[in-house]
């Protein structure tokens, strides 16, 4: 249920931008490179030959139109769901990773920081720390099974990693109960085993075990078929950092000194009532949140469980900052972020860099132009280099002006057996995927 045939066997991509540290024009849209990219698969006569023969888009079905939107396959009755786990070759064995066991936790940190998501000049790699992993591996209603490892049977070594959380997905106006596929990643020396398709289909029959059909997941390639392509922005907070580690330089006819001084920001967030979200936001935040995701064609179906769980603030995990009306103490505006930091590899003098991704943002009395300028403050006050965003939901008519720069990467957005009859704008999108 995740893109298998990335370098890394990973869900997704580490976002790096355009070579210049200023915000370049326009890219062609999203959609059209997309499509280019497919139809060159298709005039090469590329075969993904595992997910041919998996319920999802296929290319060959683009713009057929009599095919229904829905899911693709129908259940099967739980007692013909396969029982037994999927074989694996014979050195490996398949594991549960409890992650609330601080010595699995320790492992799975340790695979996924040396041989996760690194960028095409392998300067850098996704780190997630062992208090993001259990944020993002525990939320509600979470199944242990659904965290699975494999293990060499001789060493009990942990070489690879894949992942599932549920969650209600609502797409057009259907909710639908799903599970988010992560974290798949595979051992470097082990890529040629061909691992990654039996670890997808491991964690498929389990998932079915659970009477959930659908899934939804991100890679940063073209498989069969993306719902929606966006493009990772990137916004400097130490402009400085970021050159010197080859994050992105310097750009025509500029000195570090213009630079610094054109990313500067000021010293306190502008917006009055702007205050960090507390246990009693709960409720307000739910209720704000669930409109404002209502008029997206795709995403999550949060009630107040979900909402503490994913967006009350984790120290270095996720924060969340709300307006709370100074006269009529209504709770009128939200944005929140999660930390992502990336190692930085082969660098003498950093090891780490330390990012924000935008997360979900809403908007009603405060300009959405406002709040996010009033995020970026709070990050570069807490030391953040960078500040990521996709160009999702509203977030685009935000970004040039904030002086936002788009990357190089794009992130691919994908179903499992659920097909949707058109690519959606990356502005149709309100389902942000860890």
């Amino acid at each position: 249920m995740v893109g298998s045939n990335s370098p890394s066997g990973s869900p997704g991509e580490t976002p790096k931008p355009n070579s210049d540290a200023i915000p370049h024009p326009d890219n062609d849209s999203a959609i059209e490179a997309v499509t280019q990219r497919v139809q060159d698969s298709l005039s090469l006569g590329k075969k993904h030959k595992f997910w041919e023969t998996q319920p999802v888009g296929q290319f060959r079905d683009l713009g057929d139109t009599s095919l229904p939107e829905g899911p693709i396959e129908q259940p099967t009755p739980l007692s013909e769901v396969k029982q037994e786990p999927y074989n694996l070759p014979s050195p490996y064995e398949w594991t549960t990773c409890d992650i609330d066991n601080e010595d699995t936790c320790i492992e799975v940190y340790n695979l996924l920081t040396n041989n996760y998501v690194e960028d095409d000049e392998n300067m850098f790699r996704f780190n997630y720390s062992r208090e993001f992993l259990r944020w993002a591996l525990r939320p509600p209603g979470y199944f242990k099974s659904w965290h699975i490892g494999v293990r060499v049977k001789v060493s009990k070594k942990l070489v690879a990693f894949i992942t599932g959380v549920p969650a209600r997905i609502r797409v057009r106006d259907d909710v639908v109960k799903m599970t988010e596929i992560n974290f798949l990643c595979v051992h470097k020396k082990l890529r040629s085993k061909r691992l990654a398709p039996v670890m997808i289909k491991e964690v498929t029959r389990r998932v079915h075990l659970e009477n959930i059909w659908q899934a939804a997941y991100t890679a940063g390639v073209v498989i069969p078929t993306p719902i929606a392509t966006c493009q990772y922005w990137h916004r400097s907070l130490n402009p400085k950092k970021l050159i010197d580690v080859g994050f992105s330089r310097l750009g025509a006819r500029m000195t570090m000194s213009r630079t610094i001084k054109l990313y500067k920001l000021p010293e306190s967030t502008t917006t009055p009532g702007f205050r960090k979200m507390e246990l009693r936001d709960v409720p307000a935040v739910t209720r704000l949140l669930r409109n404002y995701l209502s008029q997206f064609a795709v995403a999550p179906d949060f009630d107040e469980n979900d909402v503490e769980h994913w967006l009350l603030p984790k120290e270095n995990v996720v924060d969340s900052y709300l307006v709370e009306s100074p006269d009529t103490r209504e709770i009128t505006d939200f944005c929140s972020f999660y930390t992502l930091p990336s190692s930085i590899l082969g660098n003498q003098n950093y090891s780490t860099l330390k990012a924000a991704y935008s997360y979900y943002n809403v908007s009603t009395q405060t300009p959405l132009l406002q709040l996010i300028n009033d995020a970026l403050i709070v990050a570069k006050h807490n030391d953040y280099d960078v500040f990521n965003a996709l160009d999702i939901m509203h977030n685009e008519s935000i970004l040039k002006e904030l002086k936002f720069g788009p990357g190089d990467g794009q992130l691919h957005y994908y179903l499992y057996n659920y097909r949707m009859s058109n690519a959606l704008k990356p502005s149709e999108l309100g389902l942000v995927l860890l």
